[in-house]
């Protein structure tokens, strides 16, 4: 794997920014699926505003954070629903590359040893032999006793 992952990253937020900020636009306006089983049972005229029947969708309230800035998949105050929805993607992108970002950022590793180098456990000592071999002390020492 390459030392600079830097190009791979930015080119995946790129590819996400534009899904998002305009791709987003041309997704269905019907229904998901459970939008639909929850109406089951009720009759909805051409706007989805139920008219009669009984289902779960009547006893439905508003979300919470009905009124943030980024509910119903756009920004409030923009007028252009093209531009408002393309516009909540791109700041839904951002928000979740900068948290994700920064938490793998704060979980990386803080050093690295270099290959053939002993490392220092907890306890502050280094593990390995002395002599930089990668042979356990064990078989080096048969080996030498075996060789004389």
């Amino acid at each position: 794997m390459s030392k600079r992952p830097w190009p791979f990253v930015l080119g995946g937020l790129l590819v996400a920014l534009l899904l998002a900020g305009v791709v987003s636009n041309y997704a269905s306006s019907h229904p998901d699926g459970l939008d639909s089983s929850l109406l089951k049972g009720c009759t909805v005229n051409a706007e989805d505003e139920i008219t009669g029947g009984s289902c779960p969708a009547q006893r439905a309230k508003d979300h919470e954070l009905a009124d943030s800035p980024l509910a119903d998949y756009g920004v409030r105050g923009v007028g252009n629903g093209f531009l408002s929805t393309g516009l909540s993607g791109v700041i839904g992108v951002l928000l979740t590359f900068a948290l994700g970002g920064g938490l793998f950022w704060l979980a990386r590793r803080r050093g690295t040893a270099t290959a053939g180098t002993p490392t220092a456990p907890a306890g502050g000592t280094a593990t390995g032999p002395a002599d930089g071999s990668s042979e356990p002390a064990g078989d080096r020492d048969a080996r030498a006793a075996g060789a004389r």
